[in-house]
C-alpha cells in the first residue's frame, strides 16, 4: 500500500464520483488517497477496519473463508464501490477478504470522522444503503451460481471477471496455473475437476495452455460459456 500525495487527482476523483454531492467540500475532511499493486491484500478477513475506502480505479476480489481454511468467492467489484460500509454501520471486524486484482486507488476517510461529522448525512448513509444492498444481492447470487451452476460456467464467468477491458493492458489475458488450486477453492470445487474443465476448454480452443500460464482464445465462445453468470 502507498499513499498518493496529489491533491489535484484528489479533486479530479471527487468530481468523477460525484462525491460532491454527498459530502460538503468546502469544509476540511481528511481524504486520503491510497494505492494498492495488483495481487496486494487491501483487508484480511478478521482484522479491524479504521477507513472507509472509496475504489475509484482498478477492480478487486471479494472473498469469504471458512473453518477449514477455503475461500469462496463473492464477487468482483469496480468504481464506484465501498470497502468498509458494513464494519462501520456494525463495528464489527472485517467480514471478507478485499484483494486488488490489478492496480487500485482508494479514496479514505477515517471512521473516527464519519462518527463525528457524517453520520447524520442524510445522502452519505442513503449512498451507503445502496452499496450494502448490492452486495447482499451478489452474496444471493453467489450462493445461488455455487449451488446450481456447473463447475464449466463458474471458471468461465472468473475468466470474463478477471480479463481487463483496456486494449493495451494484457493483464487477465492470461492466468498463472500455479493458481489453479486456488482458484478451485474460490469457485467452491476441486482443482482435479477444475484441470478436467481447463482441458475440455482447451480442447475446444476456448482457451490455451502455454509454459505456466492458460490464455484466452476465443473471448466469445467464453461468454456463452459463462451463461451470463457474473461474479
Amino acid at each position: 500500500m502507498k499513499l498518493i500525495s496529489d491533491s489535484d487527482l484528489m479533486k479530479l476523483m471527487l468530481n468523477k464520483f460525484q462525491l460532491g454531492h454527498i459530502f460538503d467540500l468546502s469544509k476540511q475532511i481528511p481524504f486520503t488517497l491510497y494505492q494498492y499493486k495488483s495481487g496486494e491484500v487491501i483487508l484480511y478477513e478478521g482484522a479491524k477496519a479504521q477507513t472507509l475506502l472509496f475504489l475509484v480505479k482498478g477492480k478487486i476480489k471479494v472473498t469469504s473463508s471458512i473453518e477449514t481454511g477455503k475461500s469462496l468467492l463473492l464477487r468482483f467489484s469496480e468504481p464506484l464501490s465501498i470497502v468498509g460500509d458494513l464494519e462501520w454501520i456494525r463495528n464489527i471486524p472485517v467480514q471478507s477478504q478485499i484483494e486488488a486484482v490489478n492496480d487500485c486507488l482508494f479514496i479514505g476517510l477515517p471512521f473516527d470522522y464519519i462518527d463525528k461529522h457524517e453520520k447524520d448525512n442524510s445522502e452519505f448513509l442513503h449512498m451507503l444503503l445502496d452499496h450494502i444492498s448490492y452486495k447482499l444481492q451478489t452474496c444471493t447470487t453467489a450462493s445461488r451460481v455455487n449451488l446450481l451452476a456447473s463447475v464449466e460456467n463458474r471458471f468461465a464467468s472468473y475468466l470474463l471477471s478477471t480479463m481487463s477491458h483496456e486494449p493495451e493492458n494484457e493483464f487477465g489475458k492470461e492466468l498463472k496455473t500455479s493458481n489453479i488450486v486456488e482458484i478451485a477453492n474460490l469457485l467452491g470445487t476441486t482443482h482435479r475437476h477444475l484441470n478436467r474443465v481447463i482441458h475440455s476448454l482447451t480442447e475446444r480452443k476456448v482457451i490455451e495452455r502455454r509454459d505456466n500460464a492458460i490464455c484466452i482464445l476465443d473471448t466469445k465462445t467464453l461468454e456463452i460459456i459463462s451463461n451470463g453468470i457474473s461474479y
